[in-house]
């Protein structure tokens, strides 16, 4: 058994990079102090970067908004209804569990609200 499967906490790759640091510039390394230097700035840079959207993403965004846009303010809406009823989902042969997951990404930007009966989501656009 490792010890990060005992629960013991490991160090990540940057903290690594730190803790050689020290050891270097306690022995006057200058030269490897500029490659950790280095290395250090890239694991930030990494961890910090912009990244941009999947395809997969975009294409959920649109979904999304073409959903929003044939949802009718005063009806309440399960998934399947939305998977049969918006023509772009029909057309784009969704499955009804990406559809389901589309309806709680968009409650959770507050674009619709949501009702839970008997183990089933009801959907209704936000006021």
């Amino acid at each position: 058994m490792t010890e990060h499967q005992k629960g013991i906490d490991t160090m990540t790759i940057r903290e690594n990079y730190e803790a050689i640091r020290k050891i270097l510039v306690a022995n006057g390394e200058t030269e490897l102090v500029d490659f950790i230097d280095g290395r250090i700035a890239q694991t930030v840079k990494k961890n910090t970067g912009e990244r941009k959207p999947t395809a997969k993403q975009i294409e959920n965004t649109g979904f999304k908004a073409e959903i929003l846009a044939w949802m009718d303010a005063d009806t309440i809406y399960t998934s399947a209804d939305v998977q049969q009823g918006c023509p772009s989902l029909i057309a784009a042969g969704l499955s009804p569990n990406r559809v389901s997951a589309l309806m709680t990404a968009l409650e959770k930007e507050g674009a619709v609200t949501s009702t839970i009966e008997k183990r089933k989501h009801y959907y209704r656009l936000s006021a």
